[in-house]
């Protein structure tokens, strides 16, 4: 059974509407390369949390990964928490 090396990341509310809530993905734990529209599919943990999403390549902020308030619990803007990422190679 492989394990998928885990960081931690400081949670980063982007300004706007909507103020997602994002990761940031260190480059030694992104994808090798971003997908149609800079994203590629994964299977994400945050906590504990697992559920499948994407993660997105911005030119200025590098990868991120959305996190719902769902899988947050509560943490938020400025909370550190513990990330995995794996490509969900199934839906590349």
């Amino acid at each position: 059974m492989r394990v998928t090396p885990t960081f931690e990341a400081t949670l980063v509310r982007w300004s706007g509407a909507g103020g997602w809530v994002f990761a940031p993905v260190p480059e030694e734990h992104a994808p090798d390369e971003a997908g149609p529209f800079g994203r590629v599919p994964v299977t994400a943990t945050v906590d504990g949390r697992t559920w499948s999403t994407s993660v997105w390549r911005d030119r200025k902020a590098g990868w991120l990964l959305a996190v719902p308030a769902r899988i947050r619990a509560g943490k938020d803007d400025g909370d550190v928490v513990t990330v995995a990422v794996e490509v969900d190679r199934a839906r590349v």
